[in-house]
C-alpha cells in the first residue's frame, strides 16, 4: 500500500516516560510476519481515563474497558490489530477474559487494572490463544523506547504510524506527554476516537484525568471525519504514571498548561488520522461561524465534511460551493439563507444568500489544486463556532474498502 501523500516527511522522536514500558510482537492474527500485538506495562499507581464509542454494537474490549475504567487505575494494556472482536457474542467476551487472565498472571495485577483494545475485521472470532501465546515472550523485550514499534503494531489500513509528543513544566517538574493512534477508515468518532493511547508521567487523580481527556477529546478526535462511519471499537485511553514527582493534580481547571499540551497531542494525532484517510489526497478544514451555539456549528461542519458530493468535488479540485450550501441546509440546524456566506481559501465565493458578484473561479483554482483546503461558512444566526477536519473522497477509498477482506 502506498503511503499517503499527506504523510509527514519525518516522525517525532518520543522520549521515555517513567513508568511505561512497551513491546510489540507478531501473533499472526490476520497477517503473518507483521507486528499486530502491542503490550504496555504500567507501574503500580498509574491512573487512567478513557472515552469509548457510543455505538450500540460496541466490541467486547470496549465493554470491558468501560467496566475497568471504574477502578481508575491501570497496570497492563494489550492492543491487537487484524480483528476487532466486535459482534462476536459470548466468544468475544471470553476472548477478552482469556487475555486478561494471562496478563494478570504475568504482571500480578488485578483484573480491573487490565485494558484491551482491538481493531480490524468485524464479526470474526478473535483467536485469543495467539495473543496469550506471545505475551510471555514479550516480557523480556519490554522497553521505554519502543514507541515507533507500538505505533506500527496497532495499524490496520493506515499507511504510516501516528505519534505526537509535548513537554512542559508542572509543579516545578518536567512533564512529558506521548501519544500514538491509528485510524484511516471507518472514521466518524462519537464521544471517542479510533484507537489512541496517551501516556504521561504527571501525577493526576483519576477524575481530574477523565475531565482533562474529555475536554481535549471534544475539539480534536470528535471533530474529524473520513467517511462518516463510527467504529464499533473506538477507544481513547490516557494513562498517568505519577513518576514525574509533581504534586498530584486533583482539579483539572487548575492546570491549563497541561490541558493545552494534551490538546496539542490529541489535535496532532487527529489530523494525522485525517491525513491518512483511506485514499485521501487533501486535508480539508471547515470552520463554521454564526451558528446558534458551538454544538450546532459542529453539526453543520460535520454535515459538510461528511457530504460525498462535497468530498468528491474536492477530490477533483472543483470549487462547487453549491454542494456546501446543500450540506448546510440538510444539517438540521438554524441557518439564515439570506445571510449565508462562504469563503474557500480565504476568497469570498458567496455572501448574503447568493454568489458573490466579484467572485471568479480562477481566483481559487490554485488553492483547489493544493493539499490543504480551507472552507469557511457563516450561517448568520448567532455566535456559535466550530472547526472540523476531513479529507477528500477518491476512488482509492473504494479500492481499499472493496478489497479489505480479500
Amino acid at each position: 500500500m502506498s503511503i499517503s501523500p499527506l504523510a509527514p516527511s519525518s516522525f517525532p522522536e518520543l522520549s521515555p516516560i517513567a513508568g511505561v514500558k512497551l513491546a510489540a510482537a507478531s501473533a499472526g492474527i490476520r497477517h503473518q510476519n507483521r507486528q499486530d500485538v502491542l503490550l504496555a506495562e504500567l507501574d503500580a499507581g498509574t491512573t487512567v481515563a478513557g472515552v469509548f464509542t457510543t455505538s450500540l454494537t460496541a466490541s467486547a474490549p470496549v465493554l470491558a474497558g468501560r467496566e475497568a475504567l471504574k477502578g481508575g487505575h491501570a497496570r497492563v494494556l494489550v492492543v491487537n490489530s487484524g480483528n476487532s472482536n466486535a459482534f462476536t457474542g459470548k466468544s468475544g467476551v471470553a476472548a477478552v477474559e482469556n487475555v486478561q487472565q494471562a496478563a494478570a498472571a504475568l504482571f500480578k495485577c488485578k483484573p480491573s487494572e487490565f485494558f484491551m483494545a482491538s481493531t480490524g475485521v468485524i464479526g470474526e472470532k478473535l483467536p485469543a490463544e495467539k495473543i496469550t501465546a506471545v505475551l510471555p515472550a514479550m516480557l523480556p523485550t519490554l522497553s521505554d523506547a519502543h514507541w515507533m514499534d507500538a505505533a506500527k503494531a496497532i495499524m490496520t489500513t493506515d499507511t504510516y504510524p501516528k505519534l505526537a509528543t509535548r513537554s512542559l513544566e508542572l509543579g516545578g517538574k518536567k512533564i512529558t506527554i506521548n501519544g500514538i493512534a491509528k485510524g484511516s477508515g471507518m472514521i466518524a468518532p462519537d464521544m471517542a476516537t479510533m484507537l489512541a493511547f496517551i501516556f504521561t508521567d504527571a501525577a493526576i487523580a483519576p477524575q481530574a484525568l477523565q475531565t482533562l481527556l474529555e475536554n481535549a477529546n471534544a475539539p480534536t478526535f470528535n471533530c474529524v471525519t473520513v467517511d462518516g462511519d463510527t467504529s464499533t471499537s473506538d477507544t481513547a485511553l490516557l494513562f498517568a504514571t505519577g513518576k514525574a514527582g509533581n504534586p498530584e493534580i486533583t482539579d483539572a481547571a487548575k492546570v491549563p498548561d497541561f490541558a493545552t499540551a494534551l490538546y496539542e497531542v490529541l489535535h496532532e494525532l487527529a489530523l494525522h488520522i485525517v491525513k491518512d484517510g483511506e485514499g485521501a489526497e487533501r486535508l480539508v478544514s471547515i470552520t463554521v461561524t454564526g451558528a446558534e451555539n458551538a454544538p450546532a456549528a459542529r453539526r453543520i461542519g460535520m454535515s459538510i465534511a461528511n457530504s460525498p458530493l462535497v468530498k468528491t468535488a474536492l477530490a477533483a479540485g472543483d470549487a462547487n460551493w453549491g454542494r456546501i450550501v446543500a450540506a448546510v441546509g440538510k444539517a438540521g440546524e438554524k441557518a439564515d439563507r439570506d445571510r449565508l456566506s462562504i469563503l474557500i481559501g480565504g476568497v469570498s465565493v458567496a455572501k448574503n444568500g447568493e454568489a458573490d458578484p466579484s467572485y471568479r473561479e480562477a481566483q481559487i483554482e490554485p488553492h483547489m489544486k493544493g493539499r490543504d483546503i480551507s472552507i469557511e461558512v457563516d450561517v448568520g444566526i448567532a455566535s456559535g463556532t466550530a472547526t472540523v477536519w476531513t479529507c477528500d473522497l477518491t476512488h482509492r477509498y473504494i479500492d481499499i474498502n472493496g478489497s479489505y477482506r480479500t
